[in-house]
C-alpha cells in the first residue's frame, strides 16, 4: 500500500515526430552502411518556390520580422517578401553578377540581407554571408582577405559603410560595388534603397526560370575548426532537400505554420540554411532576434521570447544556460515560453545533462508535460540536417539516426569509426578548391565528416549513435595510446561543471595528457568571495580557487582508467577565447585546435618538468 503523496507522472507533450528506424548493413571490410527505410518525398527544384507558393496562398501572412532602433517591429508579409525580392533581382541582373562575381554580405541577419539572398537565388547568382567578427572583431582582416580574394565578389552589402568602413577599404577594389542602407563619410555607397527603385520586368521571369537544382544558391564559409576557412558550395538541390527531410522527420512543421525567434546567424548553416529554411519552406514566421547567449546582448532575447511564444526553439546549448536562469526567475514568462512549444532543438555542441534536466523541471512546472527534446549532426557540408533523435526522445551525447533521404557510412578508421554521407543534400565541394574536395569525398562518393560515432547500445541499434569526437583532434601519446579527445573532454567538464566552461585537451607526443581550462569566472569570484574589482588573476589564484581545481582534478582522477582517459595537470586561463583570432565561433563553441596554436607557450608551461605555480597537478596517489 502506498503511503504519502505520489509524485505526478511525467508525460512528454504530443507532437508529430517519426520513430526511430533504420536498416543496418556490414560489408567485408568493416563499413556499415545505415539507411531509412522511409522514402523522402518531392521536393522543389528550387527553394524561392516556395516563396511564390506561400505569396499566393497566404500573402498577408508574416514572414519575417525584425525590431527597428525605435523596438518597433518591422514585418514582412509574404505577398511583400517576393514584390521586394523581384525588385532588387532585376537591379541585380543589370549588375551582370555570375558565380565568378557573387555577392558578399558582411553584416548580420536583418530584413535587407534577407532579401537581398532571396534575391540572388530567384535569378540563380550566389551569395556569400560572412561573419561579420571577419570584419568587425579582426585587427588585419586577414581571414577577410583569404575569403575575398577565393571569392571575388563583384557587390559587397553591409547594413552600415562607417561600422564597416576599415574592412572594406582592406578588401575592395573599383571593381566591386559596395550596397549600404546609408551613406558613408570617404567612402562612395549605392544606397540600398535605390536597388528598389525600378520595375521587374520579364527579364527577371527568364532569369528565374533557369534556375535548377544544380544552380549554386549560397556559398557558407566554414569557422575553420580543423583549418583554414572553406567555401562550402550550397546548391538548390541541398537546401530544397534538406527542408524535405527536415519536414519529414519533424512532420508538424507541415500541420502548422511555425513561429520561431532566432538569433543564430545566417553565416552558419544552423541559423542561415535549417531555421531561416524552416520558415520559409513551411510558410511560418521568423522574427529575427537581434540578442544573442552573451552578457551583453542575452537581454534583447529574452524581451523577444517574452513577447514571441515559438512553436519550435532552436539554440546552442550556451543559449539555454543563459536561458534557464531567467525561466527559474518569472513564472509568467516560463509559461509563455512553454505554452505553443513542440519541440526544443539544440545542436552544435553538446548540451549538459543538468541542463537538460532543469530545462524539462521547468516545461513540467509550466505546462504539466515535458517537451520533446531533439539533437542530431550536421554540418555545413550536409546543409546541415543529416542524423536526427526521433519521438522516443534524445539523452545527453545521443545524435541519433541518418534522416530519410541519406546514407550513412561508419567506415574505420584507426581505433574508430567515421561518420560518412551520401545523398541530395550533401555539397558537390568546396569553391575553387577542387584538391581539397577531392579529399573530402571517399572511393563510394561519401563526404568524410571527419567525426566519429559509436552506438548507443550495440543490443538496440535503432537507439543510434552517440558522437565520439572528432578525428582530427584526436592523437597519441609518447606511448603509442590514443587519446579520444571528444569523450575525455565531455568527461571532464560533466565532472568540473560548476566552475569550468571549457577546456583544451593538450597534447601529441606527450608522457601525460593535461588541459587549459577556460573557468567560469562568476562562479569563481563566488568562491574567492571576491569584489567585482577584483582582477580575474587574483580570483583565479585564490586559494579557494585553487583547492576546488584541485580536488576536483583528483577525484576526476580516480574515476580514470588509465593515462588516456585522465588529464594530469591543467592551466587556469585568465584570457576567455577570442573571436578574432578563431578561438571562438558566433556559435559560442571554442576552436580546439586554434587555442592550442594560439596558446602554444601555455602548452609549454604545462609540460615543464618542473611545473609553475600557476599548473595545478593530480596530487601522489590520485591516479589509478
Amino acid at each position: 500500500m502506498a503511503t504519502g503523496q505520489e509524485a505526478p507522472r511525467r508525460t512528454i507533450r504530443e507532437v508529430k515526430v517519426i520513430a526511430a528506424e533504420a536498416t543496418f548493413e556490414k560489408n567485408a571490410n568493416g563499413c556499415i552502411y545505415i539507411r531509412s527505410p522511409r522514402r523522402l518525398g518531392a521536393y522543389p527544384d528550387k527553394l524561392t518556390q516556395r516563396l511564390e507558393h506561400w505569396a499566393e496562398h497566404v500573402p498577408d501572412r508574416t514572414f519575417l520580422a525584425q525590431r527597428d532602433a525605435n523596438g518597433q517591429w518591422r514585418k514582412l508579409t509574404f505577398k511583400q517578401t517576393l514584390g521586394k525580392t523581384r525588385l532588387l533581382a532585376q537591379a541585380l541582373l543589370k549588375r551582370r553578377l555570375s558565380p565568378d562575381r557573387p555577392i558578399a554580405i558582411l553584416s548580420g541577419n536583418t530584413l535587407e540581407h534577407a532579401l537581398l539572398g532571396l534575391a540572388a537565388m530567384y535569378i540563380g547568382v550566389p551569395y556569400a554571408p560572412v561573419a561579420p567578427t571577419y570584419s568587425l572583431a579582426s585587427r588585419d582582416f586577414k581571414a577577410l582577405k583569404a575569403l575575398f580574394f577565393t571569392l571575388q565578389p563583384g557587390l559587397v552589402f553591409v547594413d552600415n559603410a562607417s561600422k564597416f568602413e576599415a574592412a572594406l577599404h582592406s578588401v575592395t577594389d573599383s571593381g566591386m560595388e559596395v550596397v549600404a542602407l546609408e551613406p558613408a563619410q570617404g567612402f562612395d555607397v549605392t544606397l540600398f534603397g535605390e536597388m528598389e527603385a525600378e520595375d521587374a520586368t520579364g527579364l527577371v521571369d527568364s532569369a528565374h526560370a533557369r534556375v535548377t537544382s544544380d544552380t549554386i544558391a549560397k556559398f557558407l564559409y566554414t569557422s575553420g575548426s580543423t583549418g583554414q576557412p572553406k567555401g562550402v558550395i550550397n546548391t538548390q538541390r541541398m537546401l530544397c532537400s534538406n527542408q524535405e527531410m527536415l519536414r519529414t522527420v519533424l512532420y508538424f512543421l507541415a500541420d502548422e505554420p511555425p513561429i520561431l525567434c532566432d538569433w543564430l546567424p545566417w553565416n552558419h548553416t544552423f541559423g542561415g540554411n535549417h531555421n531561416f529554411g524552416i520558415a520559409l519552406y513551411n510558410g511560418g514566421t521568423l522574427y529575427i532576434d537581434e540578442g544573442k547567449p552573451t552578457a551583453g546582448a542575452f537581454d534583447a532575447t529574452l524581451r523577444n521570447l517574452r513577447y514571441i511564444a515559438t512553436t519550435a526553439y532552436f539554440n546552442v546549448p550556451k543559449g539555454y544556460e543563459m536561458l534557464i536562469p531567467a525561466l527559474k526567475q518569472d513564472t509568467a514568462f516560463c509559461k509563455h515560453f512553454f505554452s505553443k512549444l513542440n519541440i526544443v532543438f539544440y545542436a552544435a555542441a553538446g548540451l549538459k545533462q543538468s541542463l537538460w534536466d532543469e530545462l524539462q523541471d521547468l516545461a513540467f512546472a509550466a505546462c504539466g508535460e515535458e517537451i520533446l527534446m531533439v539533437t542530431g549532426l550536421g554540418a555545413t557540408e550536409t546543409a546541415p540536417f543529416a542524423l536526427s533523435t526521433a519521438k522516443e526522445g534524445a539523452a545527453a551525447g545521443r545524435v541519433g539516426l541518418p534522416v530519410p533521404g541519406l546514407e550513412l557510412k561508419l567506415a574505420p578508421v584507426e581505433q574508430k569509426l567515421e561518420a560518412r554521407l551520401r545523398g541530395p543534400s550533401i555539397t558537390p565541394g568546396y569553391w575553387k578548391q577542387p584538391h581539397v574536395t577531392q579529399a573530402a569525398f571517399d572511393e563510394e562518393g561519401f563526404y568524410r565528416m571527419g567525426d566519429a560515432l559509436v552506438f548507443a547500445d550495440l543490443s538496440d541499434p535503432l537507439k543510434g549513435f552517440l558522437f565520439d569526437g572528432r578525428l582530427a583532434e584526436d592523437f597519441k601519446m609518447a606511448s603509442g595510446t590514443w587519446v579520444s579527445v571528444g569523450p575525455l573532454r565531455t568527461r571532464f567538464l560533466t565532472h568540473f561543471l560548476d566552475v569550468a566552461y571549457d577546456v583544451v585537451i593538450a597534447a601529441p607526443d606527450r608522457d601525460f595528457v593535461a588541459g587549459l581550462v577556460f573557468p567560469d569566472i562568476n562562479a569563481c569570484r563566488k568562491l574567492a568571495d571576491a569584489k567585482p574589482a577584483t582582477s580575474v588573476e587574483t580570483v583565479l589564484g585564490s586559494t579557494q580557487v585553487q583547492t576546488k581545481f584541485q580536488n576536483l582534478l583528483d577525484s576526476f582522477a580516480e574515476t580514470s582508467t588509465g593515462s588516456s582517459t585522465r588529464i594530469d595537470r591543467i592551466l587556469l586561463l585568465a584570457e576567455p577565447p577570442r573571436l578574432d583570432v578563431q578561438e571562438l565561433t558566433d556559435k559560442g563553441s571554442v576552436n580546439q585546435k586554434q587555442v592550442l596554436k594560439n596558446r602554444a607557450a601555455l602548452v609549454e608551461e604545462l609540460y615543464q618538468a618542473e611545473p609553475s605555480p600557476r599548473v595545478i597537478s593530480i596530487r601522489n596517489g590520485a591516479t589509478t
